[in-house]
């Protein structure tokens, strides 16, 4: 193959997953790797183990990564680029690894996005362990947030709702806060009988803190049947949802336009009805004309389009991409 192509890369926080895609939108390589995570291993190391994963992508295309560059384009979405200067060290690093003529790094939400539209014009809000939102325009224009926790102002997430729920929980048995059946129904997931023991237990690290995400669709189950509480996180999810996209939308000046927002990640693609139309609602009534979708394709596809986008690929590339992907 000759260096016309696109390496395409959606690297999150627990996999990553490397395409090789011919100019006119044949995927001739594919690998799936690792999480990709810089701010615990560091740059160079991170781009070092994500390195394996394209080369075993390259190979499946039967090229090699040591003979120089062997795609004209990288287009890398990546979790952990959360600002632009993320992305540009991160693009550094990418770049010097010689796989491509040229390279742009985004943050992991634009392949969620570009993967939900035709063309790159909308807005997509991304939940899983945590949230964000990113709007863009063919033109080139983007909307985006920092989005790194609650220093940059964000609510939700799938961790987020955890530690919410905990909390309210926690604060219910101990008379502190109203009554909720989520201090019931949070303990008993792990086979306990009251919240003292749950938080015993997360404390003492018998139960590692990273299943805490485990509790986010225990709150959604406690929201369906009828919990207050439950049901008060599942309707500021929404608020957060809608204020991103609108906020998102007015930046880009589509508020008044008939635009896609795309929903995407773990939690919102879980179709939770309640969380879904409370959405609808809400948005309904700030930006009547957008339209709601789930984006259910692989973000790799998304960061794929990104590169053909980059290369001036034909309509047909793109629609053959897709196929590929359907």
């Amino acid at each position: 193959m000759t260096a016309r192509g696109v390496l395409a890369i959606d690297a999150g926080n627990s996999k990553t997953d490397v395409a090789v895609v011919a100019a006119d939108g044949t995927v001739l390589g594919k690998a799936r790797g690792g999480g990709f995570q810089p701010p615990a291993v560091g740059i160079e190391a991170a781009v070092e183990a994500l390195g394996r994963t394209v080369a075993a992508a390259a190979a499946a295309a039967g090229v090699s990564t040591l003979s120089g560059p062997f795609v004209a384009h990288v287009s890398a979405c990546l979790a952990n680029a959360d600002l632009p200067v993320e992305e540009r060290e991160l693009a550094a690093a990418v770049q010097a690894r010689g796989w491509g003529r040229t390279t742009e790094v985004r943050n992991d939400t634009f392949a969620i996005l570009r993967a939900g539209v035709e063309s790159p014009r909308g807005v997509a809000v991304v939940c899983g362990a945590g949230i964000n939102c990113v709007g863009m325009l063919p033109d080139g224009r983007t909307a985006r947030f920092p989005a790194i926790g609650r220093i940059s102002g964000d609510w939700g997430g799938g961790a987020g709702l955890a530690e919410e729920a905990l909390w309210f929980a926690a604060r219910a048995e101990d008379g502190r806060g109203e009554p909720t059946a989520l201090a019931r129904t949070l303990p008993a997931h792990f086979g306990l009988d009251s919240m003292y023991a749950l938080i015993e237990a997360l404390h003492l690290e018998h139960i590692p803190s990273v299943r805490k995400h485990e509790l986010t669709p225990v709150l959604f189950a406690t929201s369906a049947e009828g919990d207050p509480v439950a049901r008060s996180l599942v309707h500021r999810l929404a608020e957060e949802v809608v204020a991103l996209s609108t906020v998102a939308l007015a930046r880009l000046d589509l508020l008044d336009e008939e635009v896609p927002v795309l929903l995407g990640g773990s939690v919102l693609a879980a179709r939770h009805p309640e969380l879904d139309e409370h959405i609808g609602k809400l948005l309904a009534a700030r930006a009547p004309n957008a339209v709601i979708e789930v984006v259910t394709a692989p973000p790799v596809l998304g960061a794929a389009l990104l590169g053909l986008d980059h290369i001036g690929a034909s309509p047909e590339a793109r629609a053959r991409l897709r196929a590929h992907y359907a």
